[in-house]
């Protein structure tokens, strides 16, 4: 299927690896100029050889920046403003209950996330405005409507990021802009994996049992990243010119399931 994405610019954050790598390498292949960024200047140009191995065609740029730096962002800005797509992934909240976090750990990961997402859109958002047109997307995480108490920091700041990208993309159709949100379940990023190999390691007593963990869940395994940045694809196109101000589940169907305490 051709999702009439050629040549069109898009933006990547957290596109050092994981899920933000794979989004990135499918928007290559569909024939997407990108712009990478993440503060992992050495990932990135991984990400970019990988995306011009996809289609050489492509023009790939990378970007390193820090996205809990508000001056950082205006910057980025003022030098990338002229894109169709913005896809802001970075951030990563970290796990704990309400009394394993102090208040360093919640600002430090709403100020990557949270905020990061929002001064991003924001500053892209009136330069998508002065031409009628453009695309955002966050990618937020479906602990923010199955929500974690050991997750708390986590479930809180997408909540409030579906909050935000549901409200920003029931006006943005006035401006001509489409802003849409995505929520990935487990997907086997290297992050995922840690976690499951601790949880092996403290459970079972060997590291390398992890993959017992991931025949709980739906389908008997974890999503792959390559299946959230399909979906993106898909979202970011002319194919899904009528959906704006939702937020969608890739999860298997986790989120209805009774949620853990």
């Amino acid at each position: 299927m051709d999702l009439g994405l050629e040549r069109k610019v898009a933006i990547v954050t957290g596109a050092s690896r994981g899920i933000g790598r794979a989004i990135a390498l499918v928007l290559a292949a569909e024939g997407c100029n990108l712009v990478l960024m993440a503060r992992s200047r050495n990932d990135l140009e991984e990400t970019r050889r990988r995306a011009l191995d996809a289609n050489s065609r492509c023009s790939v740029e990378v970007y390193s920046i820090d996205l809990r730096n508000g001056e950082a962002i205006d910057h980025a800005v003022a030098r990338y403003g002229d894109i169709d797509i913005l896809v802001n992934n970075a951030g990563a909240i970290p796990h704990g209950s309400l009394l394993d976090l102090d208040e360093a750990q919640w600002l430090d990961g709403w100020q990557l996330k949270v905020l990061g997402h929002i001064r991003m859109t924001r500053g892209f958002y009136r330069c998508m405005k002065s031409r009628s047109r453009g695309v955002i997307i966050n990618i937020i995480g479906a602990a923010g409507e199955r929500v974690l108490p050991s997750y708390i920091a986590g479930s809180a700041g997408n909540a409030a990021l579906i909050a935000f990208t549901k409200a920003v993309g029931a006006a943005s159709p006035a401006d001509g802009i489409r802003v849409v949100g995505l929520n990935p379940g487990p997907i086997l990023t290297d992050r995922l994996l840690g976690r499951l190999r601790q949880r092996a390691d403290r459970e079972l007593g060997n590291a390398e049992e992890w993959q017992m963990f991931t025949r709980q869940m739906p389908f008997g395994r974890a999503g792959d990243p390559s299946e959230i940045a399909d979906v993106v694809a898909f979202l970011a196109s002319p194919r899904a010119s009528y959906i704006s101000g939702t937020v969608i589940t890739v999860d298997g169907g986790l989120a209805n399931r009774p949620a853990p305490t």
